[in-house]
């Protein structure tokens, strides 16, 4: 999209420089015939008017071509901006959504470890709960044994 904006920025230059060229030329005319010519015929001087008229008509659109020139820029500028607003908030997106990612695995990653440790404390407690009824039991013979001495 480069190219073709460089060639109709081209474009616009040359299409100004026309314009600006012909002005001119208008211009060097209308001295030349106020200069050298006293008396004209009609012919002449309708001539010369729409000359002139078309001079004052090529500086109007050679103003309107460069108001729209920098409008033109201006867009360019602004959609650039926005292309790069744009890679700015794709990119706060993906990164983002890559830490959300690694919120996630490390929660699963944490809810695994928190159930092995939850299977182990269970473990652990049939394991304390079968010595406490051993306990239990080695007491109660203990008693038994003691009572019958």
């Amino acid at each position: 999209m480069g190219e073709e904006d460089e060639k109709a920025g081209e474009r616009w230059r040359d299409a100004i420089l026309n314009l600006s060229d012909a002005g001119l030329n208008i211009d060097s005319l209308q001295k030349l015939v106020m200069k050298k010519a006293v008396f004209v015929d009609d012919d002449t001087y309708v001539k010369a008017s729409v000359a002139s008229e078309q001079a004052r008509t090529i500086k109007s659109l050679e103003k309107r071509v460069e108001n729209l020139e920098r409008e033109l820029d201006a867009a360019i500028s602004a959609a650039a901006r926005a292309r790069v607003e744009n890679r700015k908030s794709e990119t706060a997106q993906k990164k983002a959504e890559l830490h959300a990612q690694e919120v996630t695995k490390e929660l699963e990653n944490t809810t695994k470890i928190f159930k092995l440790h939850m299977e182990e404390l269970r473990t652990q407690q049939e394991v304390i709960s079968r010595k406490d009824n051993e306990i239990k039991v080695l007491e109660s013979i203990i008693q038994t044994v003691s009572l019958k001495e």
